[in-house]
């Protein structure tokens, strides 16, 4: 079995290579390859300061794999300068259970989920997008960064978050620029991408040019929100999973909420337009969004990646297991 901590991960899940993974993942998903349940949360009743989720996921074609994503979950953590996500991701062979590899959860998380965005963007937006707005300045936007410049390497990338002190300083290290307010970097942006924990939204309507692509990734519980429902109104809307759309996207549940949006407003999930049963983007100037929550089957795909290339690479710690 093969151990991989956020370091190795970063070595054996290359951005270029997580995109293809996931890409696969998408299509195989939309070919009913996996069984992946909507994630399951467990929080004591009354006041908790924190909670677990649980992501198992069975590919159901050849090799079998299970896979388990566990994180407790802990929204105070960032002010003790800790991840607010800790956990574990296992993966099992699908026919005799024997472990695989265990890998660090919040380190394999950030990368596919990235991964993801810069998929859907190379799915959704205009061939010509040129200028990136990240909203958020976390392990998240830093990723984002990342992930950007790997499929669209000449774009201008611009910055906000809630310090200004940290956003300029993020700038200066990936050659961005930090913007003053989430309305000046979005303007004329091509991309969006918004990767923050708020829970009302912060991205509006009106601040976006005709054309843009919005990846609204922040967001994973009902009771977070990022983007306004006038915008999701406005938007041709995709997401990873329908159901996991329907009962976990805050931004989803609240524009349903208002009315601003019916169920049929999801156009449809992000592996069936890979496949090509359903179009994407239809026109240059209309807006799409795409709304990431992730899932378990993405990272069933990130970790096998992960042992592959950490086998091949000697990446990562050999552990005898029985």
């Amino acid at each position: 079995m093969i151990m991989l901590d956020a370091r190795s991960l970063r070595a054996a899940l290359p951005i270029s290579e997580c995109v293809e993974a996931m890409r696969q993942v998408f299509m195989d998903t939309a070919q009913s390859g996996y069984y992946a349940p909507v994630r399951s949360r467990v929080r004591p009743a009354g006041e908790s300061p924190n909670g677990m989720t649980l992501m198992p996921t069975l590919r159901l074609k050849a090799p079998r794999r299970w896979c388990l994503k566990q994180m407790v979950v802990t929204p105070d953590n960032s002010v003790r300068g800790l991840d607010p996500l800790q956990g574990l991701v296992i993966l099992h062979d699908g026919d005799d259970g024997r472990v695989l590899a265990i890998a660090d959860a919040p380190g394999l998380t950030t990368l596919r989920t990235a991964a993801t965005t810069a998929l859907a963007t190379l799915t959704f937006a205009r061939s010509d997008a040129r200028t990136v707005a990240i909203i958020g300045t976390g392990v998240q936007g830093r990723t984002h960064i990342e992930a950007m410049r790997a499929i669209l390497p000449g774009a201008q990338i611009r910055l906000w978050g809630r310090s200004a002190q940290k956003a300029l300083e993020l700038a200066r290290e990936t050659q961005c620029e930090a913007m003053p307010t989430i309305e000046q970097a979005v303007r004329d942006a091509d991309v969006v991408c918004t990767v923050t924990a708020a829970h009302d939204p912060i991205l509006r309507r009106e601040w976006l040019t005709p054309g843009c692509h919005v990846n609204a990734v922040g967001s994973s519980t009902p009771a977070a929100c990022e983007i306004d429902p006038a915008l999701m109104a406005a938007s041709r809307l995709f997401v990873d999973r329908r159901d996991a759309a329907l009962a976990e996207s805050g931004d989803v549940r609240r524009a349903l909420a208002e009315g601003a949006i019916t169920e049929d407003h999801i156009q449809a999930e992000l592996g069936d337009v890979l496949l090509g049963r359903h179009a994407g983007r239809t026109d240059p100037q209309e807006i799409t969004l795409y709304k990431s929550l992730g899932f378990g089957a993405l990272d069933l795909g990130a970790i096998e990646l992960a042992l592959l290339n950490a086998s091949a690479r000697g990446l990562g710690t050999m552990v005898p297991w029985a």
